[in-house]
C-alpha cells in the first residue's frame, strides 16, 4: 500500500490536493499536525493523524474532532517531530511506498530534518520521497537505477555521505563514468535527460536524487502534471 503524509508546511507548496486525491485514490492518507485540517477541507479522510496540533486554532481543533478522525495527539515538548512520529507509524505498516508532502517551503530546520528522514526507508526497504509542486527528492543506496524523462526538467545528484564512489550517468546531457562525488561539489547539479530513459549507478555511499523544475520556466517546459 502507498501512504501519503501531509504535514503542516505552506499549503501553497503542496500539489493540488483535489487532483491528488483522485490520482492516488488507493493510497492511505495521514495527517501530520495542521495537515489533517487541509486533508479534511479537501474531502480526504485520513486513516490517522499525528501531532501536537498546536498550529490549529481552538475553532479548527473542535471542527477536526467533530470529523471523528483517529487522532494520535502528543505534547508540544517531545523528542521527535510530528512528521517523524507519523513516518514511523507508516513504516511499521510495511507499505510499498511513502510520499511526504507539506515538508518543504517553511522552516529550514524542519525541511532539513525531513530530508534526513528519507533514509529511514532504506532500513525498511521502502522508497520514501519528499515532494512539493516543483521537486521530488529520494535517497539511494549503491546500485543501478533507471529514470524516466518526466515533467521534472532537471535531475541533480547530491552526496548524502561524505563521498559517493563510482557514480555513472547514462542518457543525460552531461554523462559521467566512474567518478567520485564529494560533498560540497556541484558537479552533478542541474543535469537533464536527453533520452526518454536514462540510468545512474554508484558503488559506495548514499545519494540524494533531486528531480525539479523551475517555478517560472521561461523556456516553455511543460508544467508538472499532478
Amino acid at each position: 500500500m502507498k501512504y501519503v503524509l501531509l504535514a503542516g508546511g505552506p499549503i501553497t507548496n503542496v500539489p493540488p490536493l483535489d487532483v491528488l486525491k483522485y490520482k492516488w485514490q488507493d493510497a492511505g492518507w495521514i495527517g501530520v499536525d495542521r495537515g489533517v485540517y487541509h486533508l479534511l477541507k479537501h474531502g480526504i479522510i485520513p486513516l490517522r493523524a499525528f501531532g501536537d496540533f498546536d498550529s490549529l486554532t481552538l475553532e479548527e481543533k473542535e471542527w477536526v474532532h467533530a470529523q471523528y478522525v483517529h487522532l494520535s495527539q502528543f505534547p508540544a515538548e517531545k523528542d521527535a517531530t510530528d512528521m517523524e512520529l507519523a513516518l514511523d507509524w507508516a513504516l511499521a505498516q510495511k507499505p510499498r511506498q511513502i510520499v511526504l508532502l507539506g515538508g518543504s517551503g517553511g522552516r529550514l530546520d524542519h525541511f532539513l530534518i525531513n530530508i534526513q528522514l528519507l533514509q529511514k526507508g532504506l532500513d525498511y526497504g521502502v522508497e520514501i520521497s519528499l515532494e512539493d509542486r516543483w521537486n521530488r527528492i529520494t535517497i539511494r543506496e549503491p546500485g543501478e537505477y533507471t529514470i524516466e524523462k518526466s515533467e521534472f526538467r532537471y535531475v541533480s545528484f547530491i552526496p548524502f555521505t561524505r563521498e559517493v564512489e563510482g557514480i555513472a550517468l547514462k542518457g543525460f546531457r552531461y554523462p559521467l563514468t566512474n567518478r567520485r562525488l564529494a560533498q560540497a561539489s556541484s558537479l552533478c547539479i542541474s543535469n537533464e535527460l536527453v533520452k526518454t530513459q536514462g540510468s545512474y549507478s554508484f558503488a559506495a555511499g548514499k545519494l540524494l536524487v533531486v528531480e525539479s523544475l523551475d517555478q517560472h520556466d521561461q523556456r516553455g517546459t511543460k508544467k508538472r502534471q499532478f
